[in-house]
């Protein structure tokens, strides 16, 4: 449609099942790589995908005429086959149930962009649970502990 213009940042993160520590350093930047282009694929722009070995963050500019929860379905689901069909991981590869989506404004970009880019460092203060339970509450996002944490192996 002509005319029509957009400026949707998000921030999206989700989990290794059961947050198994699957994804290592030697299949970390192949699966980050599919990540952002999988993302690209659906027409949203993908700004930064980084995560540890538990987990991904990725900040991409939204289009708008794609869901969330299909932008989810497809990165996830796509990812997820890759994974498993390049047999990238030493185990059978899933992605937790569920995600998390932030909304940013464009004042915030630069922020979200560092704060993504040193997950490594990040994570040897804060564990990803914490860390997540800390992105729900810092938006006010009333969540059941219970439900938003599969139970480890």
């Amino acid at each position: 449609m002509s005319n029509t213009y957009h400026q949707v940042y998000i921030q999206a993160v989700f989990a290794v099942k059961y947050r198994g520590a699957l994804i290592n350093n030697e299949c970390k930047s192949k699966i980050l790589s599919v990540i952002g282009n999988l993302i690209n694929e659906t027409g949203c722009k993908t700004i930064i995908v980084n995560g540890t070995e538990d987990h991904v963050h990725c900040l991409l500019g939204l289009k708008p005429t794609i869901s969330i929860s299909e932008l989810m379905r497809i990165v996830k689901g796509k990812s997820s086959r890759f994974i498993n069909d390049h047999q990238l991981t030493k185990y059978k590869f899933e992605w937790q149930e569920g995600y998390g989506v932030f909304s940013y404004s464009k004042s915030h970009i630069d922020a979200v962009y560092k704060y993504i880019a040193n997950q490594e460092a990040h994570h040897k203060k804060q564990n990803f649970k914490d860390e997540y339970s800390s992105l729900l509450n810092k938006y006010n996002v009333e969540f059941d502990k219970r439900c938003v944490f599969e139970n480890l192996i």
